[in-house]
């Protein structure tokens, strides 16, 4: 069952009139706006933002802040084996907002750590869905996917027995992991150059402000003495404060010799793998949640928990795409494959306001809102990225049909991870759904159901939209499922014993060393501390200290 899912019921009208009621109330409390150091030249985004809009991207950008500054003070204080070098150096990358164009977005921004690292804005997961970029008029299309326990995703591969991808990073696969053999760390590579995301116009920009960093020796430490070791042209600083894309006739406007260039995509490789070495560690990716202590005999499933598990495993056909493995095993929740479940059009999407170009010419969506996303269809076929390789295997193109409107079955683990219980979440590729709830109702119903259009009463609870896109729609293990509202409810249980906080405190995942409120079992304590410096030194961290940029 690719993200989860009887027939409506009085219970979820009311539920769907309380969701409607919330959206509409919404007015979230946030701090004054800052001023990035290099700000955009456009007013302000077209469509329909929310009102706290700049208040809440300015939250954002000041947690970013506190949490590299943190980072920075423990890199200080602590002595650290390789393993721990290359994680500190991976969280620190993550969290610097200075990698962007305009100095104002870190690949952080789109990816909050305590809503699961994907978006922790809530008046965007119920609008836009999608984040602004380091030049804030500019969005992407999709919903910022987790990165939680996304370095275990294999490099992409095409099995033709069963006929599937199997692989990558990204909604639509495009961080192949074929150069680099790390799907994450070519993830991490795509957002810096990316001109909806951090917007540099050059990757060799990023190596640049890399070598101005309080933690560029760090990096040295990691890669190399000479990392940095590049001429840099005079214009540097103007060339990585335009936002891009380039123009197709200067690709590369930082102006580098032959040996330099090497030097600097060395550098971007570095960025990449430390950024999916923090990933892959306990911080991100601590296999901590209710279900690992049940399996590891720590703790129990509540009544309603073990009827939603046994759906998962059963009626429900959740596991045939998001695998559990065997109990005991420590269990992704995904094949890793792509499917097609017929998810409705969300119209909500700031990417369909993008057609009119920019001040500075550039359109992300020339279509607007006839823009239809074709997911790894869409991959296979591309003969040009601004964000992540193409398609590395040119017999692929063949079966690009085939997989039109098709997006990658993500984990579960961490689904419901969200920084207290009224926040509200987006799912699937585009957010059309803001709850598990609507998720289950959905693939559990969406062939019962009577069809209807977008805002029509109704809509989610006693009717169904249309497939975004209609074809290769995935008709085998969802859309009829004859799950009644209390197996439903059952799953949706279930998938909140994925979320890594059993302990009662995720503090320790992220680095602080206090006491955590319940048990640990002893391969899971042996994990958290394996290679995080970080923990054993927080408690002695002085809080008084901090590093300036030059």
């Amino acid at each position: 069952m690719a993200q989860m899912t009887d027939t409506a019921r009085p219970t979820m009208l009311a539920i769907g009139l309380v969701a409607l009621g919330i959206f509409c109330a919404i007015r979230l409390n946030g701090i004054e706006p800052s001023r990035p150091q290099q700000a955009s030249s456009d007013s302000a985004p077209q469509g329909q933002m929310p009102p706290d809009f700049e208040q809440e991207v300015a939250r954002v950008v000041a947690e970013t802040d506190r949490i590299e500054e943190r980072a920075l003070r423990l890199m200080t204080q602590t002595t650290q084996d390789p393993e721990g070098q290359i994680r500190t150096l991976g969280k620190l990358l993550l969290f610097d907002k200075h990698l962007s164009v305009n100095q104002n977005e870190a690949c952080s921004f789109c990816h909050s750590a305590d809503a699961g690292f994907t978006g922790g804005i809530q008046s965007l997961n119920l609008t836009t869905v999608s984040y602004p970029g380091s030049v804030r008029t500019r969005f992407s299309n999709r919903k910022p996917q987790s990165y939680m326990y996304a370095p275990f995703a294999p490099v992409l591969h095409y099995k033709s027995l069963q006929g599937d991808f199997v692989g990558g990073n990204f909604w639509d696969m495009r961080a192949s992991g074929y150069r680099l053999q790390s799907p994450s760390a070519e993830q991490a590579q795509a957002a810096p150059t990316n001109p909806v995301e951090m917007g540099l116009p050059d990757s060799a920009c990023l190596a640049y402000r890399l070598s101005k960093a309080p933690y560029s020796k760090l990096f040295e430490q990691v890669w190399g003495a000479d990392s940095f070791a590049i001429a840099w042209p005079a214009d540097v600083e103007r060339v990585c404060s335009t936002p891009g894309p380039p123009s197709d006739s200067d690709p590369y406007p930082v102006r580098l010799s032959a040996t330099d260039r090497q030097r600097s995509n060395h550098v971007y490789d570095g960025f990449g793998l430390a950024v999916a070495a923090y990933e892959a560690s306990p911080q991100v990716s601590p296999f901590a949640s209710k279900y690992d202590f049940v399996q590891a005999g720590k703790g129990a499933f509540t009544a309603e928990e073990a009827s939603g598990y046994a759906l998962f495993r059963g009626k429900a056909r959740c596991n045939e795409c998001h695998s559990d493995d065997l109990p005991g095993k420590e269990s992704l929740f995904t094949d890793f494959t792509a499917s097609n479940l017929g998810v409705p059009r969300n119209p909500a999407l700031q990417f369909y306001f993008e057609a009119a170009p920019d001040k500075r010419g550039y359109s992300s969506n020339p279509n607007g809102a006839s823009y239809t996303d074709t997911g790894v269809g869409g991959f296979l076929n591309r003969l040009k990225s601004l964000s992540g390789q193409l398609n590395p295997n040119l017999q692929w193109v063949g079966l690009a049909s085939e997989f039109d409107g098709k997006f990658q079955v993500p984990t579960l683990r961490d689904v419901d991870m969200r920084p207290n219980p009224q926040f509200v979440k987006a799912y699937m590729h585009n957010g059309y759904f803001k709850s598990l709830k609507e998720v289950v109702h959905f693939l559990n119903t969406r062939d019962v159901l009577p069809a209807c259009k977008p805002g029509d009463p109704g809509e989610k609870v006693i009717c169904w939209p249309p497939p975004e896109y209609p074809t290769n729609v995935n008709k085998t293990q969802l859309g009829d499922l004859n799950l009644t509202d209390q197996e439903e409810n059952d799953l949706v249980a279930f998938l909140k014993t994925l979320t890594d906080d059993y302990s009662g405190n995720f503090q320790w995942i992220w680095g602080d060393n206090r006491k955590t409120s319940g048990p640990m079992p002893s391969r899971l304590k042996k994990r958290a501390s394996r290679g995080t410096p970080e923990e054993i030194a927080s408690t002695n961290a002085n809080p008084s200290s901090t590093l300036r940029r030059p």
